[in-house]
C-alpha cells in the first residue's frame, strides 16, 4: 500500500541528489535525471516560476567518473559539500558475478545516513538498494529489489524484508525510505515522488510527456521461475532434471518418485527441503512457465496451451495461471506477446 502523498512545504526548489558511483547503470541515472528535470527541459513550469526540482549529480569526488558500462559522466558536486538535501536517489547498480561487496563506499554510506537524519528521503532504483541497505536504515523494514538480485540481496542483508514482486515500497517512520523494483520501475518511483511533492496532476503531465506507465500489475508477470538447484541433494537434482523435460506428462510427481526409488514421504520431504516447493507446486510452476512462452510466441488457443502443458481442465489452468502470474492468460498474451514485426520470418 502506498503512503499518503505529502507536499513540499518549503518555498524554494526541492533539492534532489542523484548519487553517481562506478557501479551505477547509465540508463537509470540519466533517465531519472531527465524526468525529474522535465519541468526545466520541457519548459513545463509556468512562466515566471522556478522549476520545482533542482537535480544534481553527486558522488564521492566532483569531476569525471566512468560508470559501470564505461560511459563517462561529470559528478557535479562532492557529497562532502552537500550539507542538506530533500531527496537522495541511488540509481541501479550493476552487480558482478561475485555479488555485492560491502564497505567499498564508506563515505557515501555515512553521507546517506547523515542526510536521512537531517530529513532527506532516501530512494533506490532497482539494485541501488544494495548501497542504501549498508546504512542499516532498512533493517527490520520492507524494501524491493530486482527479482534477479533478490537471493543475493537477502544473503547480504538478511535483516531487510525484501519483496521483489512489488513495484514500489515505501517504508520508514516518516515514509522516508522508498525503493523501486526491477529495471524500469524507476518510472514508478519518479512519478510517485512528483505526485507526492507536487501533486497528481503534475505527475500525470510528466507521464504523458515521456509516455511513462505505472506498473499497476506488479512484477510477478515478469518473473521467470528457476527452480533452486544449488542445494547439494544429488537425488533431487536428478529428479529436477528429469522433470524439466517431462513436466507435461500425466502424474509427473508419481513418476518422479518411482524413478527415484525413494519412499514417497522421504522423496517429498527431501524435494521440498531442497527446492523450497512441494513437488506438485514445482510441477505447476514449470507448466506455467512453458505456458507463458507459448502465449508470447505462438497463436495457439488457451485451451490448446492448457492441454500441451499438462492440463485437460482448461478452467483450472486459467485459474492457476492467474493465481501464479497475476494476469489471466489472455491479458498476459496481450501484455507480453512479441509484435508481428519482431518475429522471425
Amino acid at each position: 500500500m502506498l503512503a499518503k502523498p505529502k507536499t513540499h512545504a518549503g518555498l524554494g526548489p526541492i533539492h534532489v541528489s542523484l548519487v553517481a558511483l562506478p557501479d551505477a547503470v547509465a540508463s537509470t541515472l540519466f533517465g531519472i535525471f531527465d524526468v525529474m528535470n522535465a519541468f526545466t527541459l520541457m519548459r513545463m513550469s509556468s512562466e515566471g516560476k522556478r522549476p520545482p526540482f533542482q537535480v544534481e549529480i553527486v558522488g564521492e569526488v566532483a569531476g569525471p567518473l566512468a560508470l559501470a558500462s564505461g560511459v563517462p559522466i561529470t559528478v557535479q558536486r562532492s557529497v562532502a559539500d552537500v550539507e542538506t538535501t530533500d531527496i537522495v536517489i541511488v540509481p541501479s547498480i550493476l552487480l558482478k558475478a561475485d555479488g555485492w561487496h560491502k564497505d567499498r563506499y564508506p563515505v557515501l554510506v555515512d553521507w546517506l545516513h547523515r542526510m536521512n537524519d537531517r530529513g532527506a528521503l532516501l530512494g533506490s532504483a532497482c539494485s541501488g538498494i544494495f548501497l542504501l541497505a549498508e546504512t542499516g536504515l532498512f533493517d527490520g523494514k520492507d524494501a524491493t529489489v530486482h527479482y534477479g538480485y533478490a537471493p543475493v540481496f537477502t544473503a547480504a542483508f538478511p535483516a531487510v524484508s525484501v519483496h521483489p514482486e512489488r513495484v514500489l515500497v515505501i517504508s520508514g517512520l516518516h515514509d522516508d525510505l522508498v525503493s523501486s523494483g526491477a529495471s524500469t520501475t524507476w518510472h514508478d518511483m519518479v512519478l510517485y515522488l512528483i505526485a507526492r511533492y507536487l501533486g497528481a496532476t503534475d505527475a500525470q503531465e510528466v507521464a504523458r510527456m515521456f509516455a511513462l506507465q505505472w506498473h499497476q500489475d506488479g512484477l510477478t508477470p515478469f518473473m521467470v521461475f528457476e527452480g533452486k538447484s544449488d542445494h547439494g541433494d544429488a537425488e533431487i537434482q536428478s529428479a529436477q532434471q528429469w522433470l524439466a523435460k517431462h513436466f507435461s506428462i500425466a502424474n509427473p510427481v508419481e513418476e518422479m518418485i518411482k524413478q527415484s526409488k525413494l519412499a514417497e514421504r522421504t522423496f517429498k520431504r527431501r524435494f521440498t527441503g531442497a527446492t523450497g516447493l512441494a513437488p506438485i507446486s514445482y510441477v505447476q510452476r514449470l507448466r506455467i512457465e512453458d505456458a507463458k512462452r507459448r502465449l508470447e510466441r505462438t497463436d495457439a488457443s488457451v485451451d490448446d496451451i492448457s492441454w500441451r502443458v499438462g492440463y485437460e481442465d482448461s478452467a483450472f489452468f486459467r485459474r492457476l495461471f492467474k493465481r501464479t502470474t497475476g494476469l489471466a492468460p489472455g491479458a498476459y498474451r496481450k501484455r507480453f506477446r512479441i509484435p508481428e514485426f519482431a518475429r522471425q520470418q
